[in-house]
């Protein structure tokens, strides 16, 4: 779901970009955080799933603050006061004729949407403060950090350096980091940036919380990376009646960790009641397969080996019942129906790496994902860590693959405990043993396919391919396209019943027995 359109609020001389998505009972103002992009959250699987959630259940009204994103860029070395912003908000509400909003502050946008509740109350029909705060230099960032930020603001602003302050688990994510950068740069220039910065350390709103008389309700992560926990502590204290939700995560911004438990709670509190299960989420079994080169191999023979090896995991995640589901260089990430596939899988893998010749590690972990769309989330976030974990050759899974595979045959031994960002409590690891303990569909077998099972030209492609070459060298000998040779490859695996290139040339060399063909 997408807005209709990106339309103008007049305050004062400035507009202000604003979007409307939804149709429901509530009117649900979005303040957002330090700095926004209307049209580019929606490019965030994250960001437009909480849009989603949101707009589910409210008519959600959404804007970018004077200076950033859509709206008009105003004189950096003069950013209006928190006053004057705040002010955006009541402009805006105007512009789309809602008289009573509810007001969700997030981050920075958290102090605006104080100030709003306690200046309009007449407007406000609740509150609620995700990872917000009341003063910044004591709950977010004391004075020299905050010095060394606007320094680095000036240098490095738009290449996304600042990710690792605001969502540190999200650091490894090449697609999420490469948004990130984005969002740096269409969201405020660096001079900007830095303003904004200065007048976020003037902000204390301490001495409003006692006139906010809407219903309030704080959301805060227990380990946030950015703003300290004991922020939304202190203003369960200070604002009357107010309810605070702690919740598990490190990563800072409202859009990534667990979204659906934010709308949840949001949701829970403006209407009484949440939404039904999604039943475009469902539980798998996430494999994440990491390769690297330890053997030190040139640009171009590793090149190839992890040609090859790309290849063979697509053959194998499908022969084993699997998805293939996203790839960030040597991250190679399969869905499966149940734990035990994927661990068969991840003992395959690990023997169609050795034999290419290159390293492999795994983690396998059970979650929620979505049906539709990349993968994305915590369950796919654990995941990776435990394959990070993993030594070279190993197959580390949490404890949970282990109990659902109970009766599968499969063995595990315990490998300990991780501490992860996006959960409270270590996770408890186990370590499936070694392709003799593993059913016998996971292990070598001998090949008794004969050569004539294979077209004229397979047979060709398989001689070649036991002579050490490249499919663009078998495609120059045959006078073939790439493509061509690449879908003989896959066929030639898939009717020998063979995990890799490796594995095919060895087959045709047994062929051709001691003195060749």
């Amino acid at each position: 779901m997408r807005p209709i359109a990106t339309r103008y609020a007049r305050s004062g001389d400035v507009h202000i970009a604003y979007q409307v998505v939804g149709q429901g009972p509530i009117d649900l103002v979005f303040v957002p955080g330090f700095i926004s992009n209307l049209d580019l959250h929606w490019e965030d699987e994250g960001y437009s799933r909480l849009l989603h959630r949101l707009s589910a259940f409210s008519r959600l009204i959404l804007f970018d603050k004077r200076g950033t994103g859509l709206s008009d860029r105003v004189d950096a070395h003069a950013l209006p006061s928190l006053e004057t912003r705040m002010d955006d908000v009541r402009a805006v509400m105007d512009a789309v004729g809602s008289s009573r909003a509810a007001i969700l502050g997030a981050s920075e946008g958290a102090p605006m949407a104080i100030l709003f509740a306690a200046t309009y109350p007449e407007r406000t029909r609740s509150l609620v403060l995700y990872g917000g705060y009341a003063q910044f230099h004591r709950w977010v960032m004391a004075r020299d950090r905050l010095d060394a930020f606007i320094e680095a603001a000036a240098t490095a602003w738009g290449t996304g350096a600042t990710l690792a302050q605001f969502a540190p688990g999200r650091v490894d994510d090449s697609r999420f980091a490469n948004w990130w950068a984005r969002f740096e740069r269409l969201s405020a220039s660096p001079a900007a940036a830095a303003a904004l910065a200065r007048m976020n350390a003037d902000i204390d709103v301490r001495g409003e919380l006692a006139r906010i008389r809407a219903p309030t309700l704080l959301i805060h992560r227990r380990n946030d990376a950015r703003v300290n926990p004991d922020a939304s502590r202190y203003l369960a204290q200070k604002i009357p009646g107010a309810r605070l939700a702690e919740i598990t995560g490190r990563d800072h911004p409202i859009w990534t960790g667990d979204v659906n438990r934010v709308a949840d709670l949001v949701e829970e509190f403006l209407t009484g009641a949440h939404a039904a299960p999604d039943t475009e989420r469902v539980l798998a079994a996430l494999l994440v397969t990491r390769i690297s080169d330890t053997a030190r191999l040139g640009d171009r023979m590793w090149s190839e080996r992890s040609l090859r090896f790309h290849e063979t995991w697509r053959l194998l995640v499908g022969r084993h019942g699997g998805r293939v589901a996203d790839q960030h260089g040597e991250m190679l990430v399969s869905r499966f129906d149940g734990p035990a596939r994927a661990v068969r899988c991840a003992a395959a893998l690990r023997e169609a790496a050795q034999d290419i010749g290159i390293a492999s590690a795994q983690g396998v972990h059970v979650g929620e994902v979505e049906m539709r769309g990349p993968l994305s989330g915590l369950a796919i976030r654990v995941a990776a860590q435990i394959a990070d974990h993993a030594g070279r050759g190993g197959i580390l899974a949490s404890r949970l693959v282990a109990d659902l595979a109970a009766g599968s045959g499969l063995r595990f031994i315990d490998a300990g405990r991780l501490p992860l960002d996006d959960l409270d409590e270590p996770l408890a690891l186990v370590e499936a043993t070694s392709e003799q303990h593993l059913e016998p569909a996971c292990r070598s077998r001998a090949i008794t396919v004969e050569p004539s099972t294979l077209t004229v030209r397979e047979n060709e492609v398989v001689a070649l391919i036991a002579d050490g070459k490249s499919n663009a060298a078998i495609a120059a000998e045959l006078s073939l396209s790439e493509h061509t040779v690449k879908r003989h490859v896959a066929n030639i695996l898939l009717k020998l019943d063979l995990p890799s290139r490796a594995a095919a040339a060895a087959f045709a060399a047994r062929q051709a027995g001691p003195d060749g063909p």
